[in-house]
């Protein structure tokens, strides 16, 4: 790593044509330690950034690169995969000995066992030695873990949105723990960029519909963080859904109150646990969490809700599944990791139309 204070940390991103990679692009322009120092791609390799990025015109003259591994880890200080599943973790095996901090947007390092991952992925790991060595890229719940981290393992948007109401409330005791229903709803951006009918507009606008009811790998990804976090096995019941919106994350949960929790006593732990995080903001159960507010932003907002009649407690989360769900919170667990401020180049300020 650079000794010198005035020298900018040089980050490579793989992958940075999909609907994460321009975004992390931004992210990293935008802020005043870090530098983009490549930007890769293999199907637009020698093209530039801004010309196949409009918005990037004027303001960079980096060209897209199909360079290998080990030029990312020589060239950079920090390299950042976003690539498939399976593809990333190869890249990262070529390149975890070399002096270089490395951030996986896949899911090939969210578990810890190897079984859960060949479960979830239904794909062989390309090295399942470093599952272990992986830190879970939540800073909410894994900050100190981040600060030594060598390999960051950035968390899906699905379990972001959701573990970060539920841990604890679960932790304290204020909600049962015999069973979890999480009912959520993504914008199609969150499928990734492919050429599939089934995202398109004529497909997507006015309509909303269920898709992985079975198996959807984000719940293995649930189950697998609130048993580490909670220190108990909680069966979780997923189903995401597509809704007719570019981007954003909305989930709605329920479980049993535990006897005797009032609305007040969710909301003062919740208040609690995350009185020192600066993005993740509590609302009272009266202002409920909505996505449009989010867009472009490193915010989770959150609230619970105790349904005494039913004695069940309905929760509700909402983000920016590109943002908080993805770039964003690569961007801020990396702060976190390179001692900076933990919100450094995050602009708080939303557009608010």
């Amino acid at each position: 790593m650079r000794e010198e204070a005035e020298q900018k940390i040089k980050v490579g991103g793989a992958g940075a044509t999909g609907y994460v990679g321009p975004g992390r692009c931004r992210l990293i322009m935008k802020h005043p330690k870090l530098s983009l120092q490549m930007a890769g791609s293999r199907r637009y390799a020698e093209t530039g950034l801004a010309d196949y990025h409009p918005a990037f015109r004027g303001l960079t003259d980096l060209v897209l690169s199909d360079a290998p591994p080990e030029a990312f880890a020589e060239a950079c200080d920090v390299v950042i995969t976003a690539l498939p599943h399976g593809v990333s973790g190869a890249w990262v095996k070529k390149m975890y000995k070399e002096d270089v901090i490395l951030l996986d947007h896949s899911g090939d390092f969210r578990f810890r066992e190897l079984a859960d991952y060949e479960a979830a992925y239904k794909l062989e790991h390309p090295c399942p030695e470093l599952l272990e060595e992986a830190v879970y890229g939540l800073p909410e719940q894994y900050r100190e873990e981040l600060k030594r981290a060598k390999l960051i393992a950035n968390p899906g948007c699905y379990p972001t949105c959701s573990l970060t109401v539920l841990v604890p409330l679960i932790r304290e005791g204020l909600i049962r723990s015999e069973r979890v229903i999480v009912d959520a709803y993504s914008g199609t951006s969150g499928a990734g960029r492919k050429a599939d009918p089934v995202y398109g507009f004529s497909e997507m606008s006015e309509n909303l519909k269920p898709y992985g009811v079975r198996s959807h790998r984000h719940q293995a990804e649930i189950k697998d963080q609130l048993a580490r976090l909670c220190t108990k096995e909680i069966p979780v019941v997923f189903t995401p859904h597509l809704a007719p919106l570019r981007r954003g994350m909305l989930a709605s949960i329920y479980a049993d109150l535990a006897p005797g929790v009032t609305q007040d006593d969710l909301l003062t732990v919740l208040n609690t646990y995350y009185k020192d995080d600066p993005f993740v903001r509590v609302l009272p159960g009266t202002l409920l969490p909505q996505t449009r507010p989010l867009i472009g932003q490193n915010f989770v907002d959150i609230t619970a809700v105790a349904d005494e009649a039913t004695s069940t407690v309905k929760l509700f989360s909402a983000l920016d599944n590109l943002g908080k769900g993805a770039a964003s919170q690569a961007i801020q667990s990396l702060n976190i990791r390179l001692g900076f401020a933990e919100t450094e180049g995050l602009d708080p300020l939303p557009e608010v139309i």
